[in-house]
């Protein structure tokens, strides 16, 4: 790590407490000079770092800046060396993480902006990506899996990203097939997929795993067609829980879960998480929207539907929504 990573550690570690220099230096065994030089470097990424004399530097507490150095330090040892990029604006992250990897970028690589001027979501959609207050991030995957598998990553992200807010903020979310992130029954992220596959083969060449996840409520509220659905994880963080930290374990959970995705062993924290298991849906296939009870999700991640009539439809794609009554 570098020392300006093992500063910004420090100063995370003593949010709004002041440190002197002297103290940082001693803990890292370097000159007070290289604190000073990672202290500015830290500053001009736009950390704000506050200076007091006979006192020391200390982190404000409303920071929360998503930067390469603040996600790794809290990645996994065995994910310490994976390439990072971030940025404060790009029209989608699944665009620049394409470019990426058609130029050999690595598996686990991870792309992640403040903002999204075309932020992308399923079936064409623009997912909202105001600044500074969501994670907009893409992963780039090599895994050793065919394109029939791709669901399956789909599937067991949504697990991931679950699992790793519960554990950073204390939220409990749920999943709404295939690829939504709900909370109080409105959606808070959501996952898309893109990949490039091997025609001979049928093997995935590179897979982009695409998160947005509102994470703040934004300032101006979200536009109006989003109002009634969409919502947040908090209405107001005010870095109380730094964003750095959910990226990361967002992160170790996916790249963890990989390795282990043919053994299916996510389907049954799947089905638990689900927001429409054993309920009415209304789902659109083939352009013919339909209605039944949503019974089960098979190991592949397809979701099986029964009608009032006692025919089976299993779901492999498609749009679907709880049906509400009136």
């Amino acid at each position: 790590m570098l020392i300006k990573g093992k500063v910004l550690k420090i100063l995370e570690e003593n949010k709004g407490k002041n440190i002197s220099g002297e103290e940082i230096a001693k803990k890292l065994n370097i000159s007070r000079t290289s604190i000073w030089k990672a202290i500015n470097a830290l500053r001009s990424e736009g950390y704000t770092i506050n200076a007091v004399t006979n006192k020391g530097y200390s982190l404000a507490t409303n920071t929360d800046f998503i930067s390469k150095e603040g996600i790794s330090l809290y990645l996994n040892n065995e994910y310490s060396k994976i390439d990072i990029y971030t940025y404060k604006l790009v029209s989608s992250t699944n665009d620049v993480a394409k470019t990426l990897a058609l130029n050999g970028a690595k598996h686990g690589t991870v792309i992640i902006s403040e903002e999204q001027s075309a932020g992308k979501g399923r079936l064409g959609r623009v997912f909202y990506s105001p600044a500074n207050t969501g994670i907009y991030m893409s992963i780039i995957l090599r895994p050793n899996l065919t394109a029939m598998d791709s669901v399956l990553i789909t599937t067991s992200a949504s697990v991931a990203i679950c699992n790793a807010i519960q554990k950073v903020t204390g939220i409990e979310c749920q999943i709404k097939w295939i690829n939504d992130i709900y909370l109080n029954n409105k959606k808070v992220g959501g996952i898309l997929t893109e990949a490039s596959t091997n025609f001979e083969s049928g093997t995935i060449d590179y897979l982009i795993l695409g998160i947005g996840l509102n994470f703040n409520k934004p300032k101006e509220s979200f536009p109006k067609e989003l109002e009634t659905i969409a919502s947040s994880l908090f209405s107001n963080n005010n870095g109380n829980i730094n964003r750095n930290i959910l990226c990361a374990e967002i992160v170790n959970n996916i790249l963890s879960m990989i390795p282990q995705i043919k053994s299916y062993d996510f389907i049954s924290e799947y089905k638990k998480k689900s927001i429409i298991l054993n309920n009415e849906i209304v789902y659109i296939s083939a352009g013919v929207s339909s209605i039944g009870k949503a019974i089960d999700i098979n190991n592949d991640g397809s979701l099986v539907v029964k009608h009032d009539d006692g025919s089976i439809k299993v779901l492999n794609s498609g749009e679907v929504t709880i049906r509400r009554l009136n």
